[in-house]
């Protein structure tokens, strides 16, 4: 499966990915009020509610912030990727409106364990990158990898806190991981399907023979 946009929830836009049904959907905002005896209806400023027009359930949201649900409506994790880098993708998506910079410790980490399912041995992300460059990576996520590399000055270690990390970090590092994954792992396995099961057998052995010569 080709990988499907994603729109991150963002204060007022009027649709994106749900954090409740993942879906991509319209989005209506309302403000939040309350009963104040004689007063009157008296409306909460800082506090705003958006409800999926998909599945009918609301996002809460402080001062442009979304606090309910709390793992902050991330794109769900390839399903291509190992469990263990998606248990750390999750645990990273849980916490992310709490701790930005553990979450991206936390996707440092996965990136680390992508290289190693990739066939790299996950030591130096530097030498990775070169080796993925000669299989194909894309000079567009070489780039993106190296920033990953070259933020916190190269000192920072996989799985190790970067004081410079923060929310828009944390979201790019998601974004980064899942494209890694669609490029290198899932399209590959889906054109080989595709070749597998439509192109006759007689034809993929007189393929596999003209290759060997």
């Amino acid at each position: 499966m080709i990988m499907i946009p994603y729109t991150p929830p963002k204060f007022m836009i009027t649709a994106f990915n749900c954090p409740h049904c993942n879906a991509y959907a319209n989005q209506v905002w309302n403000g939040i009020r309350y009963s104040s005896g004689d007063v009157g209806l008296i409306l909460i400023t800082d506090f705003k509610i958006a409800r999926c027009v998909h599945c009918n359930k609301n996002s809460l949201w402080h001062v442009e912030k979304m606090i309910y649900p709390e793992d902050s409506g991330v794109q769900p994790p390839n399903s291509d990727l190992l469990d263990d880098i998606k248990d750390d993708y999750c645990e990273a998506k849980s916490i992310v409106n709490k701790s930005p910079r553990g979450a991206a410790a936390l996707l440092r980490l996965c990136i680390q364990k992508l290289c190693q399912q990739l066939g790299e041995k996950g030591e130096n992300l530097n030498y990775d990158i070169a080796n993925l460059v000669k299989n194909r990576l894309p000079s567009e996520i070489q780039q993106s990898l190296d920033f990953v590399r070259v933020i916190g000055n190269n000192a920072v270690h996989p799985g190790q806190i970067d004081l410079k990390d923060n929310n828009d970090i944390a979201m790019k590092l998601f974004e980064l991981i899942n494209l890694v994954a669609d490029v290198m792992i899932t399209q590959p396995k889906q054109v080989k399907k595709l070749y597998d099961e439509t192109l006759p057998k007689e034809v993929i052995r007189q393929i596999k023979e003209r290759d060997r010569t």
